[in-house]
């Protein structure tokens, strides 16, 4: 049947008329995308500007509302206030965490302080986060409020302990490459001011007793600390790292193999603590609770088993939260879990896009920092695309009196098909910002995680969580054993997938605004009401279609001290053995596969072409300058020469048709991507990219005090 235009634009209004209605949906959208703004902005913008822009629209907002203007102009001004409030909330976020940041170039430190966190480890083994009492050749006023510290094989000391140590300490790392992720902004907003590795051995130190909230603190991360150890102990070297990591968030024992085997399959968001893991631990206990409540008739008649079970599924929330050490993604999680709650308790439905809305744009206005983390935009993506598959999900009539051999069956075939809907819909959702951010698509992961959501739902986490609170009175033995059979379980399905054929796969980064057109293609897919949901769908797969610009030939590290050329698809490395991290970071950002192949000689401080390179590059990484004869040696073999040491005073001849990059251009640009061209090279450094941000400035040792 055909419908005339008059028909198709009265439905198109009054499917206007009822999105116009569900504005609030968008709120935490438009809060979220002008706190991105902020992030992104490459000055650092006024507080009066958007104090003054909030204050402006939110007044226009009023008066369209009190004067009952047009329900879509009231909508369009309630959104923009919304994401002038976005921006101003990260500003004000901004000024609240700043904090001294250590200057310039890594020196070896003294320092004395408490522990307060075993965090993640890195490449080069555990690390501690430190709250400094004193730290060498740094006045206390431009002492870090916190410093992060790999401590390598050496024994770990237990959150609350004073120690002291020497470090190699220097500012938080710039972007590895031209426009990637910037780490430093993170540790601007963890106020985290310099960062490094120690040297030697640490001792313990005697220091006077550090504020209370600090020792509160570090007296919940201690507790963590023993609780890990208590449970590895229990469940064996194997499964016990990823059973700690799971219950307390400490990554310490996850072995490397476990961790690229669950990423190559999909499963890696199993091992951080996040929303599935609150999911599972508060749906379990709120289930539990309520049946309990349902098997003793006396109190069943005279309480609210629902509403019981709700407020302790609302402490197991909680309590995780607290046990879990707080990460980001765990509190982001425990709100949205907490609002759904709270709903039930208010005789709400606890399961809807409003209370979505409500929880995200909570943890926006707490930490509109978040608005910039890929972690809360997979989440927030996943759970939105979740609860629109669950409002329009069929819900079929219950019949009455159908016997079990045909109501078993039928409820298993249901489940199937609402785990596979599930799954689907969740990948689909964080596919863009996986390839955006990380570069990598599980080929295998829509089944890997099927395979292992009976094991995580039902016998990972519930028994873990029963073990955990049975541990402290030596009770827990038999349930973490059970849990690390699903461990052992879970990994076996992962190893298996990942050792599949096209396991994963690199994807290179689209540019930054496509991933806007994608995040906002999904939010309509999600949040609009109707036929017109469905422009989002182009929209949603922009990250996936978009074409990608062709890739840098080279590309060098932020201090010099390392390169890497592309060859095809793949990125040659110059050192194997030095900011490896970074290097392999640009190559997949660009779409290509890390390689070692020996285009370049190497020896003791210099890398030199051989035949056959593909970028006539060489590299001194000494701090130290070349003399002329060797400068003159490099730029005789090459196009482009690095020298991580100062310019020379006087640039040899044969060095003047040369490209020529020294260590006063990457202190002001950082890294660099460097593109060949008919007329020469084109160089895109990352520092201009970054702008002039309370995180990003290059400070130099005069800036602070420092030596």
């Amino acid at each position: 049947m055909r419908v005339s235009w008059r028909d198709a634009a009265a439905l198109t209004v009054a499917e206007l008329r009822v999105n116009t209605a569900r504005a609030f949906l968008w709120t935490p959208v438009t809060f979220g995308l002008g706190a991105a703004s902020y992030l992104d902005a490459s000055r650092e913008p006024s507080f009066w500007l958007l104090g003054g822009m909030t204050l402006v629209l939110a007044v226009v907002w009023w008066t369209l509302r009190q004067r009952n203007a047009a329900a879509l102009l009231v909508a369009v001004a309630s959104l923009a206030a919304g994401g002038a409030a976005g921006g101003l909330a990260a500003k004000v976020r901004s000024d609240r965490v700043a904090a001294p940041i250590m200057a310039g170039e890594r020196v070896v430190r003294r320092v004395e302080g408490f522990v307060v966190d075993v965090v993640s480890p890195g490449a080069g083994g555990p690390r501690l986060l430190i709250a400094p009492a004193w730290v060498s050749g740094l006045p206390p006023e431009h002492t870090p409020r916190r410093i992060r510290v790999t401590i390598g094989e050496t024994e770990t000391p237990a959150p609350g302990q004073p120690i002291r140590l020497r470090a190699m300490l220097g500012p938080p790392p710039p972007p590895a490459a031209p426009g990637s992720y910037d780490f430093a902004r993170d540790a601007w907003f963890d106020s985290i001011g310099g960062v490094g590795f120690m040297i030697g051995d640490w001792d313990v130190a005697r220091l006077d007793p550090p504020p209370w909230r600090l020792r509160l603190s570090m007296a919940i991360n201690a507790f963590r600390w023993s609780l890990a150890q208590r449970i590895l102990a229990r469940m064996g070297p194997e499964s016990g790292g990823i059973g700690a990591a799971m219950v307390t968030g400490h990554e310490a024992w996850i072995t490397e193999e476990q961790t690229e085997a669950m990423r190559a399959s999909g499963l890696a968001h199993i091992l951080s603590i996040s929303g599935l893991h609150m999911a599972i631990v508060g749906g379990f206990v709120f289930g539990v609770v309520r049946l309990g409540v349902a098997a003793w008739p006396w109190l069943a008649l005279r309480a609210p088993g629902k509403k019981i079970a709700a407020m302790a599924g609302l402490v197991a929330v909680l309590g995780y939260l607290v046990i879990s050490g707080a990460p980001p993604p765990a509190e982001r999680a425990a709100i949205t879990a907490s609002v759904a709650f709270l709903a039930i308790l208010f005789d709400r439905r606890a399961i809807t896009l409003h209370g979505l809305a409500l929880a995200a744009l909570l943890i926006l206005a707490l930490k509109p920092e978040t608005a910039g983390e890929p972690g809360f935009q997979m989440s927030f993506a996943a759970t939105a695309a979740l609860v629109a598959l669950a409002e329009a999900w069929p819900r079929p009539v219950k019949e009455i009196s159908t016997p079990w051999w045909i109501r078993w069956p039928q409820a298993g075939i249901v489940w199937l098909a609402a785990s596979v809907a599930a799954s689907l819909v969740a990948g689909l959702a964080t596919a863009p910002f996986a390839m955006q951010h990380f570069n990598r698509v599980a080929v295998w992961g829509l089944p890997a995680n099927l395979a292992v959501a009976p094991l995580s739902s039902f016998v990972i986490m519930p028994f873990l969580a029963i073990g955990t609170l049975l541990e402290p009175f030596g009770l827990g033995a038999p349930f973490l054993a059970v849990a690390g059979w699903g461990i052992d379980g879970m990994v076996g399905i992962a190893n298996g997938f990942a050792d599949a054929h096209g396991a994963q796969r690199i994807v290179a980064s689209a540019p930054p605004q496509v991933l806007v057109v994608a995040f906002l293609g999904l939010m309509i897919l999600c949040l609009w009401k109707g036929r017109l949901r469905w422009i989002g769908a182009p929209m949603a797969l922009a990250v996936a279609l978009w074409p990608r610009p062709t890739p840098p030939d080279a590309w060098i590290a932020a201090d010099g001290a390392t390169a890497a050329v592309r060859s095809g698809d793949a990125a040659v490395l110059l050192r194997t053995d030095a900011k490896r991290f970074g290097a392999e970071l640009w190559a997949r950002r660009r779409g290509l596969e890390p390689a070692t192949w020996s285009l370049y000689a190497c020896d003791k401080r210099v890398c030199a072409p051989a035949l056959g390179a593909p970028v006539r590059l060489s590299l001194a990484w000494s701090r130290k300058t070349p003399d002329a004869e060797t400068l003159s040696g490099m730029c005789v073999a090459s196009e482009v020469v690095v020298i991580r040491g100062a310019a020379p005073a006087r640039i040899p001849p044969l060095c003047a048709d040369t490209v020529l990059l020294a260590a006063e251009d990457f202190a002001r640009g950082g890294a660099a991507e460097l593109y060949r061209h008919p007329d020469g090279w084109r160089i895109v450094w990352a520092q201009p990219l970054r702008g002039d941000r309370p995180w990003s400035r290059l400070l130099t040792p005069d800036d602070t005090g420092g030596g």
